[in-house]
């Protein structure tokens, strides 16, 4: 459940909501008014919507989009983790405490050969050394770490296409 949720139903968005959530993608910090203005709305108009699309889910928050090579962070690191086995208990364990690693901006469930893929920040190779022994190691049930460096970024879409 996204931070605004309130167990609304599902909301179906129609042309007008697209438009609002096109716009927010681009600009996140724009105003109501200027939103408003935008997508052809009255800005209480355009707050009811928003209001919806909030509750329902499909905006899920508001973000800065901060650079990690700004903060040093100058390595990707693309993990593989294969664990003891899929039990339920053992897929808890294991997302309770990868949730816990500073370093892991994303971690998903695959099916495949790997049981998770995470996406890792690191300043450097002696940096990931240390991610690697003081917390991916350490993961419940892990018995396959499998890394990889990116070697440059192509592409980091923020947002989906609408």
């Amino acid at each position: 459940m996204n931070k605004f949720s309130k167990e609304s139903p599902i909301h179906q968005p129609d042309a007008i909501d697209l438009a609002i959530m096109r716009t927010l993608q681009q600009e996140g910090r724009i105003s109501n008014a200027v939103l408003a203005e935008r997508v052809g709305l009255s800005a209480s108009a355009c707050s009811r919507r928003l209001d919806i699309l909030e509750r329902s889910g499909t905006i899920s928050g508001y973000h800065a989009r901060l650079s990690h090579k700004a903060l040093d962070y100058k390595m990707m690191v693309i993990v593989h983790i294969s664990l003891s086995g899929q039990f339920a208990k053992t897929l808890t364990e294991f997302e309770a405490a990868v949730k816990r690693c500073p370093n892991v901006l994303v971690c998903y469930l695959m099916s495949g050969e790997y049981d998770y893929i995470l996406r890792v920040a690191a300043k450097d190779l002696e940096d990931y050394e240390r991610i690697h022994r003081d917390w991916l190691s350490a993961l419940p049930h892990v018995v396959k770490i499998n890394s990889s460096f990116a070697l440059r970024e192509i592409i980091d879409r923020p947002n989906v296409g609408l």
